[in-house]
């Protein structure tokens, strides 16, 4: 733990608090958003169109926290967006404002998560990266087990009170906002400030990048056009014949399982690779998708979700260490808000495609095609063997 320092503690404090905040509303959102009129389709495109402005937003504003050499102001703006719109989308309740609020806790997602991750670099050593991150996301979703916990909780005792809800899920945001005013901006003398860049100019850092964090990104990219929404898994649960709560509490425990693994398991990459960490986790992929397409029995679920959990901790925090590691400081937000907005459009592709395929073809072949399509990932980073990745990432 000594490589865990006082701004690593608050930035992961922050975004325990920030994530029990969004995941107390994430099992029940889409049942408010029809409680109060919005269709299945109006749904769909609120979600797209909210999770296509995390995308972009999060390469220009990686970019211009670089340009600037500043990463505090980005991070204390995006959690206060998401902070103050979740009760917003309860007070007003008119499409257009919906809309609005939503979009605005997708912005603030943007706005933050470049400048946040590059601030967990800059209290790293390149030996540290698992380590560091790792503990982030490990404190993050055990934000993400506590937050459905109190909604189970509280909709046990007022059942459907849903707008009321919206309004609890302020407090652990105002919570993570306190948390962000006790952090401590790092100076960094490799950052001179630059001329403001335009919305799309991220895009030009994929021209000049190393050629090894392009060689990682098409990888990372490829993969996640495959990795489609979790929500198919949870969906699957449902035609197997569990009803919400059991559902639910499934989904707590995939994310009690992710957090006490993401720790361990970033500790564990520091030393054997990053990349061979990201592999066997890629590998554990696979199983649980196999594994969903010839199981129908809970236990076997339960199991496949332990996994599942084990296989997130191997990947999610350590791709951005991995990015990180092969980029300069100076360019760390950009990298990773240039990766992170690539990979939200990818995620909307998977999920587009795991769509079709299930209405087409059902639940079965979309299990199966995501697990072979993730034998092709592993493969390409098996295979990858260029020299300047092994001696970056170790």
């Amino acid at each position: 733990m000594k490589a865990i320092s006082k701004t690593v503690w608050m930035l992961s404090l922050v975004s325990l608090f920030t994530d029990t905040a969004s995941e107390m509303l994430y099992p029940v959102m889409p049942v408010y958003l029809k409680s109060i009129g919005f269709s299945i389709v109006l749904i769909c495109i609120l979600e797209g169109f909210a999770e296509a402005m995390a995308g972009l937003s999060k390469g220009y504003f990686g970019k211009l926290s670089d340009s600037m050499g500043k990463r505090l102001p980005f991070v204390q703006m995006g959690y206060s967006l998401s902070a103050i719109s979740k009760p917003l989308m309860a007070l007003f309740t008119a499409p257009v404002w919906v809309f609005f609020s939503r979009t605005m806790d997708r912005l603030g997602k943007g706005i933050r998560t470049g400048a946040r991750d590059a601030m967990l670099s800059g209290e790293a050593t390149k030996a540290t990266k698992g380590e560091i991150f790792g503990f982030h996301r490990s404190m993050d979703t055990l934000g993400a087990a506590i937050g459905p916990s109190l909604a189970l909780l509280f909709l046990y005792f007022h059942p459907a009170d849903y707008t009321t809800l919206f309004y609890i899920a302020i407090v652990p945001g105002l919570l993570a906002i306190i948390a962000t005013l006790l952090l401590k901006e790092k100076t960094n003398p490799n950052i001179e400030p630059k001329t403001k860049p335009s919305f799309f100019s991220f895009l030009n850092y994929w021209k000049t990048s190393p050629k090894v964090y392009k060689r990682v990104v098409i990888g990372l990219l490829l993969f996640a056009l495959f990795n489609s929404s979790d929500i198919f898994l949870l969906l699957q649960l449902k035609q197997c014949g569990l009803d919400d709560t059991q559902v639910i509490g499934i989904y707590i425990f995939y994310n009690l399982a992710y957090a006490l693994f993401a720790f361990p398991v970033g500790k564990l990459a520091d030393k054997v690779g990053l990349k061979n960490t990201f592999v066997a986790g890629l590998i554990l992929f696979a199983i649980v998708y196999f594994g969903f397409a010839f199981t129908h029995t809970i236990y076997i679920y339960l199991a496949l979700f332990l996994i599942y959990g084990l296989y997130a901790a191997a990947t999610e925090g350590i791709s951005k260490a991995w990015i990180s590691n092969v980029t300069e400081d100076k360019d760390t937000a950009t990298a990773i808000g240039t990766y992170a907005g690539f990979q939200s459009i990818a995620a909307l592709l998977a999920s587009s495609i795991a769509g079709i395929v299930w209405y087409q073809f059902g639940a079965n072949a979309l299990f199966v095609v995501v697990g072979i399509s993730t034998l092709f990932c592993i493969f390409y980073f098996i295979f990858y063997t260029e020299k300047s990745i092994h001696k970056l990432q170790k």
